[in-house]
């Protein structure tokens, strides 16, 4: 015989992500590993409910205590055995220099994943019992790379600004290796006496100005040669001042590849220098070094670019805070702030915390952290004790944000969350996080640049020997050669992809859209069909009563004297709204409801005066048993479903008392935001629903969306998920990322509304529209689809340049119109992914469609 039990999967590994972490494999194979457990698998986390850990053991052999004190004892050596680090660095300036980084990481043995990326973003996973934090950044500072501090006290006593991008996610043994940077005093600068890599002389613009010197001495070098202005050692040594000032940062960048036993562009373009040297060609060499260093450090401008656009974010929450205490106030730095703290925000301040109004009203400019336009008026809750017991379930119109504006009025706002907790925090973690994860192309354009450098050499070295095939010099053969490993060095490719990711990640956080990395954001350029939820999506998700239609033996006043008892109980959007617009129709007080009991996807059942009440659908009633449903209540439920209407009936012992129909608005942006994904490229939009089919084909077609799929349970919507993915390859599913979490991760691109009121939602989406906005959707489907037309420019490019020049290299062309269309590549792609942070949504110019299109 075996038995189940479910465990909390936050309470074993709580410091992990999410369920996909690697510490979840190894807590299961430590599990399963034990006598007399039969399987061990993970349950999704769905609504407020977390991931748990399902575990099939033999009770004869293992007693339940002994599972959970495995577990927990397992989670706990996993815990303080694995580490994560998050970090942002100095010292990494271009895609090749990250790849280096990363793969020189990930030699130290312990290291099991190292990724970093141009713009400064640095993730690692690491075994402790193995290497710990100090030896990973001593490795960085070997390679001149130093993490930025994340000491908001000390780098604002200092007159700095702080750099709340950093997010360190593990600490040194002893510690806790996840602690998300909660203590304030704890720093991750570890460069000697707290210092950055600001990488040389003239900090961090040393390559840029290294690449300028360079080009000043090449200039002058050459025109001396040309006017014979002077003895031909002078412009020799110009030009070799403009090897040394061109080839410093490559020279460095190369060692490392070597070191690795790796081949990369940098090493390409040095070889090609020398040989243009050892000909007597300086001139040519110096243009190349050059070019190639210029290129480097307009790469590192550019990229520096979008990483501040990133940046900004996190600098949006004020520093300090003024708190009341008792009747008198005083300003805090924002770490110091507790749950619970009262802030007081004078108007057109920035609100420093994430909370709930308490006093005051005002109108909230939220567009820092949601994008929405509009400001938002805000007013005070009228229980804080109540809201402060359930935070999230604060309406919108009192809940706040860090880092969104206050208007004209003053108001006090109970804190709801620390400062390392706060939503804007969390976006800014998720954005730094993205940065790491690489798109399908760019994992690809890596592929290809490791196949693709080794043949380039054999193919240089094949022509040094044109010689003996061919009447000609040797030099002549080794200039060829030189001049097809500049022609062939894919400089351009190594940077079309990086920057355009993260240039459209950028903007989209700019404009309220969380993307988590370049693949969702290609996924999502390129998918043809969208599954939207319905309830909170496509409609309100704020149902009401509208039709109340009692039994031949019943009155209304009896129907919802019982189903306003009844649903007083649940916690569920119908029964709320039962609740509120039944009780202003009821004429006196409601009925005594007792042990309630939810039969998920049908309905409820509960007692009233003695008698067992059943309130649902057509099938609760078939499943319950007892009396079967009247004819005449039947129809009046059908007649109500034709309508569009979601229908409840009520049946008290045998008797049934009627049948109330409730209608969730559709949102008013829905029609014009379905036409605009038409308008887009959305081929197919299909809408999933848990209530009756004919309910959700008449909510389908007053948004204009085609097709209809109702009566579906969660475990259904993802099955539906599986077929769409199966019929159109790639499917996004748009939902409120709580109850729609497991649909959500099935999709190919998971989108979730309204996260900045959900951590469930920032956790499980791969697209998070902070705003409760639909029309949202299409600037993001428009922002990624623009992202990718870039990223297919960008390839193009580059490798079109480096397919004309290799074989018009080989038939004659010198190293240095090889160099100058090679390095103008590389400026071309990078510039043309920068216009993606000043992209502006095209309006919609079309009619909505608000019914059901045929054929």
């Amino acid at each position: 015989m075996t038995t189940r039990t479910r465990l909390d999967l936050p309470l074993l590994l709580p410091t992990v992500p999410d369920e996909a972490d690697r510490c979840v494999a190894r807590l299961l194979d430590e599990l399963t590993e034990r006598d007399g457990v039969r399987d061990a698998h993970v349950i999704a986390a769905m609504g407020d409910e977390p991931a748990k850990l399902c575990v099939h053991y033999d009770p004869e052999k293992v007693g339940l205590e002994q599972i959970r004190k495995a577990a927990r004892a397992a989670g706990a050596a996993l815990t303080a055995r694995f580490g994560h680090l998050v970090w942002q660095v100095e010292g990494i300036e271009q895609e090749r220099r990250a790849r280096t980084v990363g793969e020189t990481l990930c030699r130290i043995e312990g290291v099991f994943e190292a990724q970093a990326t141009g713009s400064g973003a640095l993730r690692v996973e690491f075994d402790r019992s193995l290497v710990d934090e100090a030896e990973i950044t001593s490795a960085l500072a070997s390679l001149g790379v130093s993490c930025r501090g994340s000491n908001t006290r000390a780098t604002e006593a200092s007159g700095a600004s702080p750099d709340p991008v950093t997010t360190p996610t593990a600490t040194p043994a002893g510690k806790h290796p996840h602690d998300h940077a909660k203590d304030a005093e704890h720093s991750h600068d570890h460069t000697e006496g707290g210092g950055h890599a600001h990488g040389g002389v003239f900090g961090s613009n040393t390559e840029l100005y290294f690449a300028l010197i360079s080009g000043v001495a090449l200039a002058i070098g050459f025109a001396l040669s040309w006017a014979d202005a002077a003895p031909e050692v002078v412009s020799t040594a110009l030009y070799l001042a403009a090897y040394f000032f061109g080839g410093f940062f490559t020279v460095r960048e190369a060692i490392d590849s070597l070191k690795l036993r790796r081949f990369e562009i940098d090493t390409l373009m040095l070889v090609a220098a020398a040989g243009a040297a050892l000909l007597g060609e300086f001139a040519e060499g110096a243009l190349l070094l050059f070019l190639f260093s210029l290129g480097h450090a307009l790469e590192h401008y550019a990229m520096g670019r979008a990483k501040k656009a990133i940046e900004a974010l996190a600098e949006l929450a004020p520093q300090t805070a003024v708190v009341r205490r008792g009747s008198a106030t005083e300003e805090v730095p924002v770490e110091a702030l507790v749950v619970g703290d009262i802030v007081v925000v004078k108007p057109n301040e920035r609100l420093p915390a994430d909370g709930f109004v308490i006093e005051g009203t005002s109108s909230v400019n939220q567009a820092p952290v949601t994008g929405e336009s509009v400001a938002v008026d805000k007013q005070p809750v009228e229980d804080p004790a109540a809201a402060a017991a359930a935070a999230d379930s604060v309406a919108a119109t009192s809940r706040i944000f860090a880092g969104t504006i206050n208007g004209s009025g003053a108001l006090a706002i109970q804190v709801t969350r620390l400062a390392s907790d706060t939503t804007l925090a969390k976006v800014v973690k998720l954005v730094s996080e993205a940065e790491t994860q690489k798109s399908p192309t760019q994992r690809f354009t890596d592929r290809f640049e490791r196949i693709f450098v080794p043949v380039v050499l054999g193919l240089v070295v094949l022509l040094l020997f044109a010689w003996v095939v061919i009447d000609e010099p040797f030099s002549a053969s080794f200039y060829r050669a030189m001049a097809v490993l500049v022609a062939a060095s894919p400089c351009a490719l190594a940077i079309a992809t990086p920057s355009a990711v993260l240039s459209g990640v950028a903007r989209a956080a700019r404009g309220g859209v969380l993307v988590k990395g370049g693949g969702p954001l290609e996924n999502l350029g390129a998918l043809s069909a969208i599954a939207f939820d319905k309830t909170g999506t496509l409609t309100e998700g704020r149902p009401r009563v509208t039709d109340v239609v009692a039994a031949a033996d019943a009155t209304e006043q009896e129907l919802l004297q019982t189903a306003v008892a009844v649903e007083a109980l649940s916690d569920h959007p119908l029964a709320a709204a039962i609740v509120r617009d039944g009780t202003e129709r009821l004429k006196g007080p409601a009925a005594k409801a007792t042990d309630l009991k939810s039969i998920t996807g049908r309905g409820v059942e509960a007692v009233v005066d003695g008698q067992t009440v059943h309130i649902g659908r057509d099938e609760l009633f078939a499943e319950a048993g007892g009396e079967p449903l009247p004819d005449a209540v039947k129809a009046s439920a059908d007649e109500l479903r034709s309508q569009g209407r979601t229908i409840m009936i009520v049946r008290q012992g045998a008797r049934y008392l009627g049948v109330i129909g409730l209608m969730d608005t559709p949102r008013s942006a829905a029609p014009a935001t379905t036409a605009r994904l038409r308008e887009l490229g959305i081929t197919r939009m299909i809408m999933l629903s848990g209530d009756a089919t004919p309910v959700a084909k008449a909510v389908a077609a007053s948004v204009g969306i085609e097709d209809a799929w109702g009566d579906l349970m969660p475990e259904d919507k993802v099955e539906a998920i599986k077929k769409l993915r199966a019929a159109e390859s790639k499917v996004a599913m748009v939902g409120d990322g709580v109850n729609d979490a497991p649909a959500l991760a099935t999709a190919t691109v998971g989108i979730a509304m309204g996260a900045a009121g959900s951590d469930v939602a920032l956790e499980t989406a791969d697209v998070a529209l902070m705003a409760d906005d639909l029309s949202k959707l299409p600037f993001a489907v428009d922002l990624s689809r623009r992202t990718r037309r870039i990223i297919r420019q960008n390839v193009f490019v580059s490798m079109g340049v480096v397919a004309v020049l290799l074989p018009a290299t080989i038939l004659g062309l010198g190293i240095g119109p090889a160099v100058i269309a090679h390095e103008g590549s590389t400026l071309i792609v990078v510039f043309n992914a920068l216009r993606l942070l000043a992209f502006r949504e095209v309006p919609f110019a079309g009619k909505p469609a608000t019914k059901e299109r045929k054929g």
